[in-house]
């Protein structure tokens, strides 16, 4: 038998209920106990189901939970139905469920909780998103740089959608691959500006490289090879794995403590829909990037940080603007700059390669997500620059560094530095580490 919750409302005439219920049990299910999610227009009083322990709470969310922890049951059945739960109010049910490792399931649909291997030997954090092109590998680099300083032996395990079919140690502790030496991979076939290599040479720590492809609502992969990659990690003895998702894709591995980060554009309402919320339940720290205007104007931004506040309670949350950091110095030179950013931000990014870096910018490109408008930009700037400065992504290495170089221009490569504007983004990184390591140790040492 397979011990069950089931969610029911008062949309339904409680025989129906019944009749269901026992039917369930007749398939093999025991039923604990039923979840009232509201609703009374087939009710005559307060809802009775046989005897049935019947949970209530001050909200759909709250009854669920208690639920949850008081029968620990190993799936939730769903019986409601619109207009007690309509679709962002079942993603957030389904997504508390899943969060607690319990299976959803409905009708036509059935939600399982990712298994997530305990592989990495020393304390792990993941660097989680809600999407692509939120700066996963801008925080991630910048977690790994935060934790060396602080004396930590750091590995980062990227997985991307152009990884290397076998796990790929990139030294960058020891070698940053230069973009001549990125330009051979990429003409031998190889995706030389995928976040291995940017996390290799951006972050200054040994990187491994991992493929996956698609995600499930729920983040899993549906092919990788993240597990092998992390075997890697481990051999480098390190103090701290950081686990990089790619685009919404969740590392499918088990890690200590999580960083979910967060487009500071994305519209409050995307945070309610398709197991957005499942992200945020597993996060120990919410990271909002590009936290400025017109990306995001002041009100909006504040309700977005409601609408995260809203489904993770408590999490701490750190707001960012990126801003870049060339590699080498361009003082006094003329450099062209390739980012995927949009073009809103461009006077941003121009007004601080040049105030704080010294450079004198004669264009920037935005286009570098787009490779065919990225060789147009660059063939029509020939000429005018002295050096090329550009993110290491998209079309960084086989359109943009070739380019560059094919027109006798030096190329360097840039970090998107995260500037914390509200919370301090460095300490909230060391805190979290060593939550993951407090959590690593326990279990541990509840394994021997």
């Amino acid at each position: 038998m397979t011990r069950a919750l089931v969610l029911v409302d008062g949309e339904h005439y409680p025989p129906v209920l019944l009749d269901a219920i026992r039917t369930l049990e007749s398939r093999g299910y025991q039923i604990a106990a039923a979840v009232f999610l509201g609703g009374g227009e087939k009710l005559a009083g307060p809802l009775e189901l046989g005897g049935l322990p019947i949970v209530h709470g001050e909200t759909q969310r709250s009854a669920l939970e208690r639920a949850l922890t008081s029968f620990l049951p190993e799936v939730v059945l769903d019986l409601s139905d619109d207009p007690v739960v309509d679709a962002s109010r079942r993603s957030l049910l389904a997504s508390v469920s899943l969060a607690r490792g319990v299976p959803y399931h409905g009708a036509d649909f059935r939600f399982e909780p990712p298994h997530r291997q305990r592989i990495a030997a020393r304390p792990s954090v993941a660097v989680i998103g809600t999407g692509k092109r939120t700066g996963k590998t801008a925080i991630a680099g910048f977690a790994a740089r935060t934790l060396t300083a602080r004396g930590s032996r750091v590995v980062i395990v990227a997985m991307g959608r152009g990884g290397p079919a076998e796990p790929r140690l990139v030294r960058g502790d020891t070698h940053s691959p230069s973009p001549a030496e990125l330009l051979d991979l990429a003409r031998r076939g190889e995706h030389a500006a995928s976040d291995v290599y940017e996390d290799a040479v951006l972050a200054g720590v040994p990187a491994v490289g991992a493929r996956r492809a698609g995600a499930g609502l729920a983040g899993a992969p549906f092919f990788d090879n993240v597990a092998p990659a992390v075997e890697v990690a481990n051999s480098e003895s390190p103090d701290v794995i950081l686990l990089e998702g790619s685009g919404a894709a969740i590392p499918p591995v088990a890690s200590d403590a999580t960083i979910c980060v967060v487009g500071g554009g994305v519209a409050p309402d995307f945070l309610q829909q398709m197991l957005a919320p499942y992200r945020l339940l597993l996060a120990d720290l919410v990271v909002i990037t590009m936290c400025e205007e017109p990306t995001v104007s002041t009100h909006a931004l504040s309700s977005l940080t409601s609408s995260i506040d809203d489904v993770s309670r408590g999490v701490a949350q750190v707001k960012t603007v990126f801003r870049p950091a060339p590699r080498d110095p361009v003082a006094g030179r003329l450099v062209f700059y390739a980012t995927t950013a949009p073009p809103a931000v461009g006077e941003a990014i121009k007004e601080h390669l040049e105030g704080t870096h010294g450079a004198r910018v004669v264009g920037i490109t935005h286009h570098l997500a787009d490779r065919s408008a990225l060789e147009s930009d660059l063939t029509r700037a020939e000429g005018s620059y002295e050096v090329l400065v550009t993110e290491l992504k998209a079309g960084a290495v086989d359109v943009a560094t070739r380019k560059a170089m094919e027109a006798g221009a030096d190329v360097t490569y840039a970090d998107n530095l995260p500037l914390s504007v509200e919370g301090d983004l460095s300490s909230a990184i060391l805190a979290l580490a060593e939550k993951a390591a407090a959590r690593f140790d326990t279990h541990t040492s509840g394994t021997r």
